[in-house]
């Protein structure tokens, strides 16, 4: 970490979501933004830091890098982290603890290089480490290199601040952000999510249209640090960009308590003004009035043995609805099963990677506009 305030920032995503969040981090201005396996990088000072937190939908968390060192027994890597400026970044009065990774090199004991950093920490600054603190510090030591950052964010970032209530297996915010942009969905066009669940996706959605910082309404564990600016912090989540979208945002379950969670989610998020959610099934759907856009939905998985043929004809009826009813409409489908995502018969590009999710791995399916 550097005093002129230049250092690098990791922003946290999913294996697989890299591009996506680094096409969101370039597109909210930050500087040298670099994709890299599990996140992207930028350059910045603390006021990036806390801009990121408050801007960025797709990153789960933020952490600010520290010192980084090459290190290959215990007793170097305790005089070693006794040198990093812990006083610029942590609190003596504020408690602390510390995870540390190891792979890949000859410190192979993650417990033990956790506990000489903290002990680090204790001796050179005076902090109290205690096993629930929300300031994390975070060392990973791969091929003999010891990084070392601070976690800014405290709980993940998908927790917004305003979903109170869930349903089984949700999807978290920031994945559905950048399921959203992997869409192409700019915020310009109605929504459409036919087994909204809890409300992710219009939520998101809606949110995104309305310009409304995914950070408003969260505090991050960066406030407890030493280089908090209280002042100025409170200057920058005061700036507002809002606006009315220039579309509405649909959402509708089979499920008469999905819905009413649903209501309740985007009333919390303070999209009421321009979220529907209504009671139906897949063969009920139709498009909303008004000019076409994307239907984007989270269908059951079929975990268990015997799901897929059931799951098949539910896939089946999604896919001849959009055919048959949303000429124009693009779609996305989140699916952890190919057959059953084809099952559909609707027109898929070519599908990315898959990604993590829920213990599976799901891939986002998507076409361009429907004929």
């Amino acid at each position: 970490m550097t005093r002129d305030g230049n250092f690098e920032i990791f922003l946290a995503t999913a294996p697989g979501l890299e591009a996506l969040l680094l096409e969101e981090v370039r597109g909210k201005g930050f500087n040298r933004p670099r994709a890299v396996p599990g996140g992207v990088t930028i350059r910045g000072g603390w006021p990036e830091v806390w801009r990121a937190n408050l801007w960025v939908r797709g990153a789960g968390r933020v952490l600010a890098r520290l010192d980084s060192f090459r290190v290959t027994h215990l007793a170097q890597l305790d005089a070693r982290a006794r040198r990093v400026p812990w006083a610029e970044v942590l609190r003596p009065d504020m408690p602390f603890r510390v995870e540390a990774t190891c792979a890949a090199s000859r410190i192979y004991h993650s417990g033990a290089a956790a506990e000489r950093i903290a002990t680090a920490i204790r001796e050179t600054l005076g902090a109290p480490e205690l096993a629930e603190a929300e300031v994390l510090v975070r060392a990973r030591i791969e091929h003999d290199t010891c990084t070392i950052s601070v976690d800014t964010s405290g709980p993940s970032l998908h927790k917004r601040g305003y979903k109170e209530a869930v349903n089984a297996a949700p999807m978290r915010e920031t994945m559905a952000s950048l399921f959203l942009l992997g869409c192409g969905y700019r915020g310009a066009e109605p929504v459409l999510d036919p087994m909204c669940g809890s409300g992710t996706f219009v939520i998101e959605a809606a949110e995104i249209a309305a310009r409304l910082n995914p950070g408003r309404a969260r505090h991050f564990a960066f406030e407890r640090l030493a280089s908090f600016d209280p002042e100025a912090w409170g200057r920058m989540r005061e700036v507002r960009s809002a606006r009315t979208p220039p579309a509405r945002f649909h959402g509708s379950d089979r499920d008469a308590g999905a819905v009413a969670m649903s209501r309740a989610n985007a009333a919390r998020a303070g999209v009421t003004d321009f979220t529907e959610f209504r009671q139906a099934t897949i063969s009920e759907i139709v498009p909303p009035e008004g000019p076409p856009g994307l239907v984007i939905a989270n269908p059951p998985y079929g975990t268990r043995l015997g799901d897929r043929g059931e799951l098949s004809a539910l896939y089946r009826a999604f896919g001849q609805a959009l055919r048959s009813r949303f000429s124009g409409w693009r779609v996305g489908i989140v699916a952890a099963d190919p057959r059953l995502a084809h099952a559909t018969g609707l027109p898929f590009l070519p599908v990315g990677a898959p990604v993590p999710h829920g213990g599976l791995r799901v891939s986002l399916f998507r076409t361009e506009a429907l004929p």
